[in-house]
């Protein structure tokens, strides 16, 4: 049940800038060790630098949980469920989502299109200057899609998996991936270690996050087919191993298009077309798309209840 305390703990507080945040704390280091170790080297030098980036940042942020549920339990055993409440509500980030995506969607309903391209980037890595307001409100459905994956289903997937030291774990890992896994000249073989341990960590639950999408347009009466045969099509047309199955899934859902050319730092990024055009790209589907996320949540911390219930009971008849 302590899952769920995580949870709710999320849907209440989100991310506050005054908590002393784990991720934050990784970022900090990343840029750190990034400083110190990324250098004109061959590209082998370069890989294998950028792993011994990943493990120790890896290595430092486990080590770090691990050491406070020790000490939590060491002081008292609620301390410890304390501590693994805590430490797992930052890995989830569904509260934090929905504000941002929110503050997108007011600034649009008010045409107010400068501050809404200000917000979307705060929550995507392309250029957003010359974004219209459908591109504004595709590139948010873009990262909605993306952000249930890669900051919920994934995180609650291994909090039931290995409480929160994996899900920390994951953490490092996924911060990792957004701070040095590019594929432009500075970061192709120092973060090419960072990126493939992304793309192993989230190709399991990438795909489960796909399938409760489907799931969750179902039981929003969208329809589970379009969805479900839109991710199984255009889910590996993604650069990304994981990101096009979420977003490929969600676009099922909403039925509308997403993907598509888009600039990074001023260059041009040629991407595929992902799902079909069947409906307008209207305002309202922001707010779909968040309660997609949200059932999608719901669904896999049911999931996470009820494999630890039924763990438990197995204990309990084995012990």
């Amino acid at each position: 049940m302590l899952i769920a305390f995580s949870y709710i703990a999320d849907l209440i507080f989100g991310d506050p800038e005054w908590f002393p945040h784990p991720v934050r704390g990784m970022g900090k280091l990343i840029s750190l060790l990034d400083r110190k170790l990324k250098g004109k080297s061959s590209w082998w030098v370069e890989r294998v630098k950028g792993g011994v980036l990943a493990f120790l940042v890896l290595g430092i942020s486990t080590s770090l949980a691990y050491l406070f549920l020790t000490l939590a339990s060491y002081l008292h055993p609620y301390l410890w469920n304390l501590a693994w409440v805590c430490l797992g509500w930052t890995t989830i980030s569904i509260k934090d989502l929905r504000v941002k995506a929110k503050a997108i969607l007011q600034e649009l309903e008010k045409d107010s299109l400068l501050t809404a391209r200000k917000n979307l980037s705060k929550i995507v890595g392309r250029d957003t200057q010359n974004l219209d307001k459908k591109g504004i409100i595709t590139a948010s459905i873009e990262s909605i899609a993306e952000s249930t994956c890669d900051g919920i289903v994934t995180p609650l997937f291994y909090l039931i998996l290995g409480g929160p030291v994996l899900a920390i774990a994951y953490k490092a890992i996924n911060t990792l991936d957004s701070m040095v896994g590019y594929k432009n000249e500075n970061y192709l073989h120092f973060g090419w270690f960072s990126a493939r341990l992304d793309d192993a960590a989230n190709f399991i639950p990438a795909r489960i996050s796909g399938f409760l999408i489907c799931v969750a347009s179902f039981i929003l009466r969208n329809g589970f087919s379009l969805s479900f045969k839109t991710m199984l099509r255009d889910g590996k047309k993604h650069c990304s191993p994981n990101s096009g199955i979420s977003e490929a899934a969600m676009a099922g859902a909403l039925g509308i298009r997403l993907g598509g050319n888009c600039f990074y730092q001023g260059e041009l990024c040629e991407k595929p077309f992902i799902g079909e055009a069947k409906k307008e790209v209207i305002l309202e589907l922001i707010n779909r798309a968040l309660t997609i996320s949200l059932i999608s949540s719901l669904l896999i911390l049911i999931i996470g209840v009820v494999v630890h219930n039924i763990w438990r009971l197995f204990l309990v008849s084995n012990g």
